[in-house]
């Protein structure tokens, strides 16, 4: 992929969500650069989607928050994958690798 943005599956979220916080705990903005980062800046996700994201996966119990100090002195909400969360990034991942698995075998099919 060039400079174009990536349009993401519905759920793909909770997946790069949960990835990027399974090295370490991330305020929101920090995720979105990870996540950047581990995709060589192939993706890039909104705020406006991933604030929403992070609280329905927080409710869920997949992952936890706590108020902290950035490395420039500001207060952020720190997000923690929980032992929940991990075992759902175990099962997230199965299902993504299932789905590619299928669509290469649609694409590869004559």
């Amino acid at each position: 992929m060039t400079s174009q943005k990536a349009d993401l599956l519905q759920g793909t979220l909770d997946l790069l969500t949960l990835k990027a916080l399974s090295l370490g705990p991330l305020h929101g903005y920090g995720i979105i650069q990870r996540i950047r980062q581990m995709s060589e800046e192939m993706l890039t996700i909104e705020q406006g989607a991933l604030y929403p994201a992070l609280y329905r996966i927080e409710q869920r119990g997949w992952v936890k928050s706590k108020w902290d100090t950035t490395e420039t002195g500001r207060q952020a909400k720190f997000y923690t994958l929980t032992r929940v969360g991990r075992k759902q990034l175990t099962v997230e991942e199965a299902s993504w690798d299932r789905l590619a698995l299928a669509i290469a075998k649609v694409r590869q099919a004559t």
